[in-house]
């Protein structure tokens, strides 16, 4: 044997590799192109086909009728099938909007609306933001009461309000009395329209704060609490902190509660029905009651339902500021 061989390296054999082989690219789970079972551009309109079409049925036919009965002559007599409905073009839409009285419920609707949403808002924040900053116990039974108001009937909320506000056996009077110099016993709040609504404004604020209060609360948990620190740190208050940062990080949630609850607030029908005995006096009308009042009071269909696509018409132009005012919240992010 040649010295050559004896210092030549012995290459052991190669084994034959156990080790899986690379996937083909593009062949993953996540690759483009690859159809995932189930999937489909289809599946999420399959997935709520059974909501839309119940929303359909349910508000696209009264929707429909609803602009077909406004541009109609429609009353009695039409109701009854003794004369055929008559079309009558924008006369409806011509005579509510050269009424005096229809602008007037409409002014009144806004205003009410605009204090019952801005009265809601603010208690909705200083009891958000005082929920955190009580005990656990305190909190868990302020949400129990909260819970408990959202969820009573309207009906039921709107006779408590009246027996509270009652003229002969109120206990809001009786309290007032007590005070040095006031003297409330037989005051009728609802002898003047402006007393009677603002006793209804706190109905549908008191009905509507628990779910201001709950959302509000569930947005505060999401405030980063080292921003709060490092904004007191740099000597902010407690108004300058929440200016600056609770407010910005809350803004979404605040414009979503505004838009809803002026959309609830202009929509208000049971509390003035109720509170009013199913009568509403004229200072008491609102766009809904009077709607309601031109159909099946006046009996004039065509009229009422006219009224009722004028606020339909509001409520959508509320919609489209909240699209705008999200859509610049969604850029700004």
């Amino acid at each position: 044997m040649s010295a050559a061989d004896t210092t030549t390296a012995k290459v052991p054999p190669t084994r034959p590799s156990t080790a899986p082989e690379s996937a083909p690219r593009g062949s993953g789970p996540g690759a483009p192109g690859r159809t995932r079972p189930g999937g489909g551009a289809g599946a999420p309109w399959l997935l709520l086909a059974p909501c839309l079409i119940v929303l359909v049925l349910v508000l696209g036919y009264p929707l429909v009728r609803l602009v077909t009965l406004s541009f109609q002559k429609f009353g009695q007599p039409q109701l009854w099938g003794f004369q055929d409905p008559e079309s009558v073009g924008l006369a409806n839409f011509t005579k509510i909007l050269g009424d005096a009285e229809f602008w007037a419920v409409v002014l009144r609707t806004v205003v009410f609306a605009g204090g019952a949403v801005i009265l809601t808002m603010v208690l909705g924040m200083l009891i958000a933001l005082l929920l955190q900053r009580v005990s656990g116990w305190v909190k868990a039974l302020v949400n129990v009461a909260l819970i408990a108001s959202w969820g009573m009937p309207i009906v039921v909320a709107t006779a408590i309000f009246k027996w509270l506000f009652d003229s002969d056996y109120g206990v809001l009077n009786w309290l007032l009395s007590r005070l040095p110099g006031v003297d409330m016993v037989g005051h009728n709040w609802f002898a003047s329209g402006p007393q009677g609504l603002a006793v209804i404004m706190l109905l549908v604020v008191w009905g509507a704060v628990p779910f201001v209060v709950i959302t509000l609360s569930a947005g505060l948990t999401q405030v980063p609490k080292e921003l709060e620190e490092a904004a007191r740190l740099d000597g902010a208050g407690a108004w300058g902190v929440f200016r600056y940062v609770t407010l910005p990080i809350l803004k979404p949630v605040i414009v979503m509660l505004t838009t809803l609850s002026v959309i609830w607030d202009m929509g208000v029908f049971p509390q003035v029905f109720v509170m009013r005995n199913g009568h509403p006096e004229a200072e008491f009308q609102l766009l809904t009651t009077y709607s309601y009042d031109k159909a099946f009071v006046v009996n004039d269909y065509g009229g009422g339902s006219a009224i009722a696509l004028v606020t339909v018409l509001l409520l959508l132009g509320v919609v489209a500021v909240y699209m705008r005012q999200m859509l610049k919240i969604g850029e700004v992010e």
